[in-house]
């Protein structure tokens, strides 16, 4: 859009300065017709602007329902006393998010390998829009009548902040290679197996997802600088870990 405004501004420039000389060697017919292509430029750029624009609202709009998702799914697990049921019917979440497409920031980032630069901005909108809808998803549950298992989040939440920041960063790598294998063998099968299975794996084993730990952060009102910076660690863990097989395929 300002390359465009630019353009336009240097053309009227030299039509007013060809009028103040009254030399005509610039030629009307190519002044209208630098002014006909500055506007369609100008037009051209502005689009491009509204079109980015979009793009970036609706990215978030589906990272905030992907967070919504995972908060779901953390609302399932914490409501049952099995823990490996409650670790199948978590994946309820990312088979939603699988199904109609949402953004959520641990089954896109393995992708980054394959994308231009640009695509860093893609994940932090979509990692914010998560924190965003997982915030919301807690907010939910804490103004409504199961708002008991908060007490659960938060005993939880509190073996993660005590936890060293090298256990929790290598704790993500696990569950982000877990997380590609289940969604890229769901895009290359469809078959939602695989994401139970990988899901209820990393639950199991106490790997860490990132999004998850933000909807128990929230919903067990634990929200602190630590908490915070413990997400973060996670939230690189599980990047490190989903781009591991992408990577390694390109060499």
């Amino acid at each position: 859009m300002l390359s465009g405004r630019l353009f336009l501004r240097e053309q009227q420039a030299k039509a007013r300065a060809c009028r103040r000389s009254g030399v005509k060697s610039w030629g009307s017919w190519r002044f209208q017709l630098n002014l006909v292509d500055a506007g369609a430029l100008q037009k051209f750029n502005e689009n491009l602007e509204v079109q980015s624009m979009r793009k970036y609202v609706r990215l978030f709009a589906l990272a905030v329902l992907a967070g919504a998702a995972i908060g779901i799914g953390g609302i399932v697990f914490l409501s049952l006393e099995n823990k490996i049921v409650g670790a199948l019917m978590f994946t309820a979440g990312l088979y939603s998010i699988c199904v109609h497409g949402l953004n959520l920031f641990t089954g896109k980032v393995g992708y980054a390998v394959e994308q231009p630069k640009s695509y860093i901005i893609d994940l932090v909108i979509i990692w914010v829009g998560n924190l965003a809808g997982t915030w919301l998803a807690a907010m939910g549950v804490l103004g409504s009548r199961i708002n008991g298992i908060s007490e659960k989040a938060q005993s939880m939440c509190q073996i993660k902040v005590d936890d060293s920041l090298i256990s929790l960063f290598i704790l993500g790598i696990f569950c982000g290679a877990l997380m590609y294998i289940a969604v890229e063998g769901y895009k290359q099968t469809k078959n939602p197996l695989i994401l139970f299975v990988c899901v209820a794996g990393f639950i199991l084993c106490g790997f860490e997802h990132c999004i998850a730990d933000m909807f128990y952060v929230s919903v067990a009102q634990m929200w602190s600088t630590r908490a915070f910076l413990c997400v973060v660690v996670i939230s690189l863990g599980n990047a490190v870990g989903g781009m591991l097989i992408p990577a390694c395929k390109k060499i």
